[in-house]
This record gives structure tokens, sequence and C-alpha cells, in this order.
């Protein structure tokens, strides 16, 4: 695919550099200033005083119970989660890509699960790069960079060190090499922190005590019904039923992770200062989904309710606002057009991507309307999968839950109940909310080309 800049290009000089960091399992209310959660992250509250925070961030969701794959697929690629096959098609183009073929220097390292290929399109330079989707943090299989974009299994080895350290020296190593005056570069880092196993370094391992973590208010020893997912490995990290002691132990070493990756993450900040790139560089921190770690009875993110399917996302640099918190509500692969349209890239047809230019540039607040998301498994026959499909407005939620035919329908007011622990669907008063949610519902499956709708289906009563 031939890829050229435009005649419309932005003068190099004003073109700005981008610094994207993504983290693993990093849920939406995980960052100290926020106030939600008792985690320690001086870096991103920092960043957050700095720039822009979208506390209304989600994904769409995802086919398997690998979310992290079609996360970063619809991310790279702008499209919506029923339209990202995997491998990712040659003809779609992905975002680093694009920048690359228009003027940007694009360099890589960490977590890349879209496989080599892919990888090869999108990154003229690469540092440690691991293939693959979960590993040891003290044994991270990795490759090197490949001048001929194959990276061979053979050449892959183990890191000396931890991933999430790793990954940084590399990142910091990069930066080291840029000058303020070099063509505009997209610099993308992706940690497998704080993912299981969780083993952060010392300090960090004992700088929370079990015995002091706070439970979450909608921690349950048990999800109340049964979802489909209770033997996927995410959910076998923890017995049943779930132990406040136990809980506890996973979310001190959660928090271990998430302040060890803030400490590195503050070391490439400071290399971005000390090269003069900072005023010139707009930097990006989200996840590419949440995790429940005892929320809802639940270990993983292979379910709907906001702990998985909300993250954080962070922006700093020439055209974000500073200390602005933003309820805009989007997606993940909304990043898509926005960075292309930040640096003067024409945005593909086949992006699904709301740019987020309004948004940064205080012309308006809001941004999408409502947020449909789906998990459908691959386990059993394609009869017989368990899935889940949700449809939310600014105010409520409807959650609709198949396993072996049984449906269960759930509805939460997340204005009054943000941890979704009180189930209206059965409660007075809420059939209006309920059917025009079932409506939206079903043409949002038909828009996205959910395999599990038809247009028919878009037609009442939604008895289904």
């Amino acid at each position: 695919m031939k890829i050229v800049i435009h005649t419309h290009e932005i003068v190099k000089m004003t073109r700005p550099n981008f610094l994207f960091m993504i983290a693993d399992d990093h849920r939406h209310s995980a960052l100290g200033a926020l106030g939600t959660e008792a985690v320690s992250t001086p870096t991103f509250d920092q960043l957050i005083a700095d720039g822009i925070c979208f506390t209304q961030a989600h994904i769409m969701g995802s086919t398997s119970g690998a979310v992290c794959m079609p996360s970063r697929g619809m991310l790279m690629t702008g499209r919506n989660l029923f339209d990202t096959p995997d491998p990712l098609p040659d003809d779609i183009p992905l975002l680093p890509e694009l920048l690359r073929g228009n003027g940007y220097t694009t360099f890589g390292t960490g977590k890349w699960h879209n496989r080599r290929g892919s990888y090869a399109r999108c990154f003229g330079e690469s540092g440690k790069v691991f293939f693959g989707g979960m590993n040891d943090q003290y044994a991270m299989p990795v490759n090197d960079f490949d001048p001929d974009g194959n990276y061979p299994p053979a050449d892959t080895y183990l890191a000396d060190g931890h991933a999430t350290t790793v990954f940084t020296d590399e990142m910091i190593n990069f930066l080291n090499k840029r000058e303020p005056d070099d063509e505009p570069f997209f610099a993308y880092i992706a940690f497998t922190s704080p993912h299981d196993p969780r083993t952060p370094p010392a300090p960090y391992d004992a700088m929370y005590d079990p015995d002091q973590i706070e439970l979450p208010p909608n921690f349950l020893p048990e999800h109340p019904f049964d979802i489909g997912v209770r033997d996927i490995r995410d959910e076998l990290l923890a017995g049943y039923p779930r132990t406040e002691a136990e809980i506890k132990r996973h979310i001190a070493d959660y928090y271990g992770m998430i302040s060890h990756m803030d400490m590195e993450i503050g070391r490439i900040l400071d290399t971005l200062d000390a090269r003069g790139l900072s005023d010139n560089t707009i930097v990006i921190y989200t996840s590419d989904h949440g995790l429940g770690v005892g929320q809802h009875g639940l270990m993983g993110k292979q379910n709907l309710y906001d702990h998985s399917m909300r993250i954080p996302l962070i922006m700093r640099g020439p055209g974000a606002p500073a200390a602005l918190r933003s309820s805009a509500m989007l997606y993940l692969h909304d990043l898509y057009p926005t960075l292309l349209q930040l640096a003067g890239v024409d945005i593909p047809k086949t992006s699904a991507g709301h740019s987020l230019t309004n948004v940064l540039n205080q012309a308006t607040s809001k941004h999408r309307k409502l947020i449909f998301s789906a998990y459908q498994s691959v386990f059993g026959s394609p009869e017989g999968n368990p899935y889940q499909r949700s449809i939310k407005d600014e105010r409520h939620k409807l959650i609709q839950t198949v396993v072996a035919g049984a449906v269960t329908w759930q509805l939460f007011d997340l204005l009054e109940d943000p941890y979704e622990r009180t189930d209206l669907i059965d409660q007075p008063g809420y059939g209006n909310v309920i059917s025009q949610l079932k409506t939206c519902l079903r043409k949002r499956q038909a828009r996205s080309n959910d395999p599990l709708v038809t247009e028919a289906d878009t037609k009442p009563p939604y008895i289904a």
C-alpha cells in the first residue's frame, strides 16, 4: 500500500511528536489523583495536572478471552470490534504506518499482540519487542529490531531484568538520540504491567500492606449468576469463593505494579524534558482494558462492567488543555483519527473512530452519546458460546448476558450507583428506560456488524 505525503502537510517544525504509552490491565479508577483508589501515582498525577484526563474512556470489548488483542487492533486500525479481524489485513492502514508514510520516524518497544507482520509495517525503528500476550515479568521473551521486518522466533531471547524497566530503558535510549529539530516522531511503548504475574521489584513489592488495603465497595465472594467465564484463566487466579484476605493481597500486588510503572514513566518524561522535546511532544497514556481484581466477584476483564471496559486516558502537550478533567464518553480507537488529525494526515475512510480534537480545543464537552460494548468468548460451539452485550448513556447502563440459552438483563443507574451494585431491572418505574436502551442496543449492534443481531432484531419488541 502506497502512502504519500499530502500537499496540505503541516510544516515540519509545527508537527507534534507523539509519545504513546499503553499499559496492560490498568483500570480507569487506579490513579491517585482521582481519589478513588489508594494507589500512589505521582507521575500520573502530574500528567493529569498538566494535561487533560478523560474519565469516561472505554474499549468496545472483545471477541475472545484475550481482550488485549482486539483492543489493540481497534486502536491501530480505528475500526470497531467486529470489523477488526486477526491478523490485521494488509489493506487496512495502521496508525503508526500512516504516520511513518507521512514523514514521521516511528519507534516501538514493549508488547505487541497483533503479529509480527503488522509490527514491521508500523515501525522503522524498534527496541526490544515482546510478541505475545503475557509472560514472566523477569523473563520476557523479546526480539531486537529486524531491518528485514521478519522478527523470526528463532531470534527470540529472554530480556534481563523486570519487563517494565527493560522497555523503559529502550524508550529512553531512543529519546536520547533525538534532537528538537529532527523530523517528528511517533514513539510507542507498550508495558506488560500491571498484568499478572504481578511481581513488582523492590521496594514496590512491599509498598502496600495487604492488611491495610481497603476492599472496593462492589467486592463480592462470587458473581451472583453465571456469566460464562468462571473457568477461564483470569478467574482462576483466586479461589472460589473469593476471600477478603486473598483479594487484598492481589490488590496490593496490583498497586505495586502500577506504582513501579509510574516511576519508570517518570524517567521517560524526565528524558523528554532533558532533550528539549517536551514542548512539541503530545504525551498519551492509556490502557488496553481494565480489570476486576475482586469487584463483582471477578478477577479478569472478560465482562462488561465499568471496571473492565473503562480505561485511563491522559493527554498532555501542544493542543491539549491543562488541568482539565473531561467526562466526554469515548472509545480507545477514537485516538486513531485524533492523532492523525493532529499530525495533519488524512483520516482513512476505513476509520470508525471519532476525532477528539473538538474536545481538546474545548469547542465541546461532549463526544459520544452512547457506548456499545460486547464480550463473546471463543469457548464451546458457535451456538453455545456465552456472550454479553451492553449499552450505556450518560446515566444508565443495560447489560444482556446469555449463557447456555439463559438470558439475564441488568440495569444500573451510574450516577447514583457508579460501582454497579444495585440492579434495577425488576424495579418499578424503569420500563421506559429499559425499552429505550434495548432499542439503542439492537441498533448499535446492527451498526457495528455484530454477528449476533440482524436488522430484523432492531424492530420492537426486543424480547431476546
